[in-house]
């Protein structure tokens, strides 16, 4: 099976801190699949670390209030063309991200209040047919 995972749950050093969000239910799914892993943020030009984002009234703002919403959307779109190229059976995202959240994301006051939907990169694979989800649903797909 062919599969797009989010770079930092297979222990890539891309997320916001310069760490990752490991994930060995996903990492070991390498074995016996292709993984395609992709980063919208930095696939967007945004740095390893980078001041923390979150979706603030439909726009990626960093913290301090700058707006990267076009560094957001320009790294989901070449996500979507990794995508479309490739054509993963399977995307799998990390939670919560304002890229990759599928169900939620961080509700743009840094306070960790979550709110429903997904994030920029999710929600355009989603709208473009491919099956995205969190690590938690893999239960349903081995």
């Amino acid at each position: 099976m062919k599969i797009m995972v989010s770079a930092c749950l297979v222990g890539e050093n891309c997320k916001y801190s310069g760490g990752n969000n490991l994930d060995t239910r996903v990492s070991r799914l390498e074995t016996e699949n292709t993984l395609i892993k992709i980063c919208p943020e930095v696939l967007g030009g945004l740095p390893i670390p980078r001041i923390p984002v979150e979706i603030r009234d439909g726009i990626a703002t960093t913290k301090d209030g700058r707006n990267v919403d076009a560094e957001f959307r320009a790294g989901a779109q070449k996500c979507l063309e990794i995508a479309k190229q490739e054509q993963p059976d399977l995307v799998i995202l990390q939670p919560r991200s304002p890229s990759c959240g599928v169900r939620h994301h961080y509700d743009g006051t840094f306070s960790g209040t979550l709110v429903d939907g997904p994030g920029i990169t999710a929600q355009l694979l989603m709208e473009n047919g491919f099956k995205v989800i969190e690590p938690d649903d893999l239960g349903s797909f081995e």
